[in-house]
């Protein structure tokens, strides 16, 4: 945009305070939605931007635009882009400049706003953001921290998950980043202070033969620099052999969607992989000496009071407790407009009507226990991060309040006994990772003062672009 002549500004609420003059000047006022609570504070933010500049063009483009495209365009949105969003953006701003013509509402992508053309891309201009300190830093296991920066080698993904809100945009498609321009933009950061780089590719092995030639390079130029990336149980499965590089070219951890352990629910989820299979991967990581970051959605329709205390059960078995941050015990399934998870008939057919407030359709467990231990479980998770508690303790919480609910001795498993030897640290991202949640009014107003990673961006202005 800046190359085309229009004059950005971008304002990142995450990190930075409210500006009224960019939101007073602009022309165009674009808001930037990756996530699913992005959209919330967004929509939350909308009529202050309006009443603060009634003339400017109102913009909504990322992966939950096109989505939510009917409730956008009731609160004042004008256009809405998805997917591969770039050229939409420019030809947005083109029409707003160009006094011969008169932005049109309806996109030019088609009637959903979405774009999946291949683009040349450009190295991100980074350089209207705050400072890479202000972000999410990575702690290591002797609780010092490097300055985290962060890129994608690629967008879109191969798979089909049914809970993952990619999939209603992308529809298996995935499109690849030039590898010149990531690997620009990681000497960029570096310049900046970056110290490690995390990979925000829905799936770093997507196109392995590309992923790894860029970590290779990276590694050539910069040995000292760490990275960590996000891969799928099935990919690491096949690929196994690519483990080892990882490790050697610095990478520290892998985050993997598991989501759960039940066979039936990864089914009903379309993963692609099983419990054994994931506990293949547990094995090949030891082997490779790297270290694997599970996230979960263990409060789904399909869960079941044993199925929770078993998902605990596995990790305290696997020496895993460290390897999961809290919230991921806490999550409940997200269902948002245009989910995958509509076309199963049991979710069709008992949801709630959609929610335009919550931006999801609202559902209730058939077992009203297992909704009331996943309250239990966020306020035990909320309550003992604040209060600095270690991944183990609040894990042995965590496993009390299940036991409670299920009945049964809350004696804990041996790999808690204070017999046992320290647990080791393991290298974290200090604000963790997690989709598919239900966040509570709570979390969006934590969310709103420091959120989690990957950065989002919330944009302005043309005459000015904000």
């Amino acid at each position: 945009l800046a190359e085309r002549g229009a004059h950005v500004t971008c304002l990142d609420l995450s990190r930075e305070d409210f500006r009224e003059e960019p939101v007073r000047s602009a022309g165009l006022i674009a808001f930037y939605l990756p996530m699913h609570t992005a959209t919330r504070l967004a929509v939350a933010l909308l009529p202050r931007v309006q009443a603060l500049n009634p003339r400017a063009h109102i913009c909504f483009y990322g992966l939950y635009a096109p989505v939510n495209a009917q409730y956008l365009r009731g609160l004042g949105a004008q256009s809405i882009l998805g997917g591969e969003f770039e050229e939409g953006l420019i030809k947005l701003v083109g029409q707003l400049t160009n006094e011969t013509s008169t932005p049109n509402s309806q996109n030019k992508n088609g009637d959903s706003g979405i774009s999946l053309a291949r683009q040349q891309f450009l190295v991100p201009d980074r350089s209207g953001l705050p400072p890479l300190e202000k972000y999410a830093h990575l702690i290591l296991p002797d609780q010092s921290f490097r300055v985290a920066g962060y890129t994608e080698a690629s967008r879109g993904c191969k798979h089909l998950c049914r809970h993952c809100p990619i999939v209603p945009v992308y529809e298996g498609a995935f499109r690849i980043v030039q590898r010149e321009v990531v690997l620009e933009d990681i000497r960029r950061q570096i310049n900046m202070g970056a110290q490690h780089v995390s990979f925000g590719d829905p799936d770093f092995f997507n196109g392995p033969t590309h992923a790894m030639a860029i970590v290779e390079e990276m590694h050539r130029e910069f040995p000292g620099l760490s990275y960590d990336a996000t891969i799928k149980i099935e990919h690491l499965l096949n690929h196994a052999e690519l483990l080892p590089k990882l490790r050697d070219t610095g990478c520290l951890f892998v985050t993997s969607a598991v989501e759960s352990v039940d066979d039936l629910v990864l089914g009903k989820l379309a993963k692609g992989h099983t419990r054994a299979d994931f506990l293949r991967v547990v094995e090949l990581f030891r082997e490779s000496n790297l270290t694997l970051q599970p996230t979960f959605v263990p409060f789904n329709p399909w869960a079941t009071l044993d199925g929770y205390r078993d998902l605990l059960g596995v990790l305290a078995q696997q020496d895993l407790i460290e390897n999961v941050a809290p919230i991921q015990l806490a999550i409940r399934l997200l269902i948002p407009a245009g989910s995958k998870m509509l076309d199963l008939p049991e979710i069709r057919d008992d949801v709630e009507p959609f929610d335009a407030a919550a931006l999801a359709y609202p559902w209730r467990h058939s077992d009203p226990r297992v909704d009331a231990l996943a309250n239990e479980v966020g306020e035990i998770v909320e309550r003992e991060e604040s209060l600095r508690r270690t991944r183990d303790e609040i894990f042995a919480s965590i496993w009390k309040a299940a036991a409670r609910a299920l009945g049964k001795s809350a004696d804990l498993p041996a790999s808690l006994s204070s017999a046992q030897p320290a647990r080791r640290a393991i290298p974290h991202m200090n604000e963790p990772w997690y989709c598919c949640a239900e966040p509570t009014r709570d979390q969006l107003v934590s969310i709103g003062k420091t959120k989690a990673a990957p950065p989002e961006h919330s944009l302005s202005q043309p005459d000015d672009f904000v």
